[in-house]
């Protein structure tokens, strides 16, 4: 009778968790359900077989695509392509992309087992031919391409994905008259990664949106009490409200703060992920680092709030003038895009501008998307302020999102000292300008002393 009065206890439990989720929880954006979610995945995973893929693979000049992995040892090109109902691969999955321009079609084919998916159908059957690598070899020899890309890539780590032991497998099956035909698929790999479909930036903006609502929680009194909450209170609330949510991070969110009797941090210290525990308290500058990964995207917000005196209504002017010295920057860098230009370049004239204009600047703005830390150009690095060797010289390209990460210090008279405004927003780069794809931080966040 105990155990039937406790399982009943955990069910009404239950049913209030959900009841509070449902009608509680300030989200405005609309969290699908895990079916729903994988259609979804899988309309935008066709639409880009369809539509995109093509163009990439005339665009790079590469006729045939192989993608190779292994189970639980993926290849990070791969893991984009598998289905929602494959959570990792099935033994070797071998997956070839064929480009027939003159006929104008794409072959999708997976030498495996089964077909992946909706989107690619299984060409190898076992019991007729038992040498996975002969199968492969076959398809090869009946289309003959002019180029055969691999996943193998010195600048880029998810274009990279393709492990010693399959490529030497692969080259001592495949016959020598082939072998010149090898090539890097690099640029179709990055290509592929970091570009973003129609029906992708539809449902992107929902991702960001989330992201925010949870932030503006986390930076509310609803989770804040000055004097008593910590910093890891807050991180752990973020974490547990996306749990909660049904959600994933990709990374574990920071909650740093800057104060007027305490000297600013050195950027080792600024940008280690091992913040130190503090108490929040009224006059405090709070900083987040916070992103969400669903629907096959993902998103990095920073934001800023400050926790408000007794007898305070706003933010003192000294600091809002300060924060806005970080759109100023952010508006100099953005000015800056232009397709076909290295991040490199980008970042170099952003910063000789900005300090131009009175500013302290730093850059280190990334592709953002299918990854966090996503491929494409790098537009610096926190400790790389003079160029980016390898990402960094990889050109810009339409179509593709950004986390605009930067800082800028400023001197308060005020603290006798600087604090540091660091944004980071997601923004697209499309064919005509580029916008922010949910707006942006444009004041700080307030919380309440009480």
């Amino acid at each position: 009778m105990r155990k039937l009065i406790e399982f009943r206890g955990r069910i009404c439990n239950s049913i209030l968790l959900i009841f509070l989720l449902a009608f509680c929880f300030p989200v405005s954006a609309q969290i699908l359900p895990e079916r729903e979610r994988a259609q979804l995945i899988e309309e935008i995973q066709q639409d880009r077989f369809d539509n995109l893929l093509p163009k990439l693979m005339d665009r790079t000049e590469i006729d045939m695509w192989l993608v190779i992995a292994r189970e639980y040892n993926e290849d990070p090109v791969l893991k984009t392509m598998l289905p929602p109902t494959w959570l990792n691969a099935r033994r070797r999955t071998i997956l070839v992309f064929y480009r027939n321009k003159e006929q104008d079609s794409l072959e999708r084919l997976a030498v495996a087992r089964y077909d992946v998916g909706k989107n690619i159908s299984s060409a190898w059957n076992p019991e007729k031919q038992p040498e996975q690598w002969e199968a492969l070899v076959q398809i090869i020899k009946d289309r003959n391409p002019e180029k055969i890309g691999l996943n193998y890539s010195e600048i880029d780590g998810i274009a990279d994905g393709l492990v010693k032991t399959d490529y030497d497998e692969f080259m001592e099956a495949l016959p020598q008259e082939f072998h010149s035909k090898i090539v890097s698929a690099e640029d179709l790999a990055i290509s592929w990664i970091e570009t973003r479909s129609e029906k992708e930036m539809e449902i992107y903006p929902e991702l960001v949106q989330i992201t925010k609502d949870i932030i503006r929680e986390a930076f509310s009194n609803k989770v804040i009490v000055p004097g008593e909450t910590s910093t890891e209170d807050v991180v752990w609330w973020m974490r547990q409200k996306v749990t909660d949510l049904g959600l994933e991070t990709w990374f574990h969110p920071t909650v740093a703060i800057q104060r007027d009797e305490e000297a600013l941090q050195d950027h080792v210290s600024a940008f280690s992920s091992a913040k130190e525990r503090k108490v929040i308290r009224p006059g405090d500058l709070i900083h987040c680092d916070f992103g969400i990964s669903y629907l096959g995207l993902n998103t990095d917000c920073q934001q800023m709030a400050y926790v408000l005196k007794a007898g305070e209504s706003e933010a003192p002017k000294f600091l809002s003038e300060a924060f806005d010295k970080g759109n100023q920057l952010q508006d100099i860098l953005t000015g800056n895009f232009e397709t076909g230009k290295t991040g490199n370049k980008i970042l170099l004239e952003s910063l000789e501008q900005a300090k131009r204009k009175g500013l302290k600047p730093m850059i280190y703005t990334h592709p953002l998307g299918l990854y966090g830390h996503s491929s494409g150009t790098t537009i610096g690095m926190w400790d790389s302020q003079e160029g980016v060797p390898g990402s960094g010289d990889y050109p810009l390209q339409e179509n593709t999102v950004y986390a605009i990460e930067l800082n800028t210090s400023v001197f308060l008279p005020e603290w006798d000292q600087e604090v540091r405004i660091m944004l980071e927003e997601s923004g697209f780069w499309g064919a005509e300008d580029f916008r922010y794809v949910n707006g942006r931080q444009e004041e700080l966040l307030l919380i309440s002393h009480k």
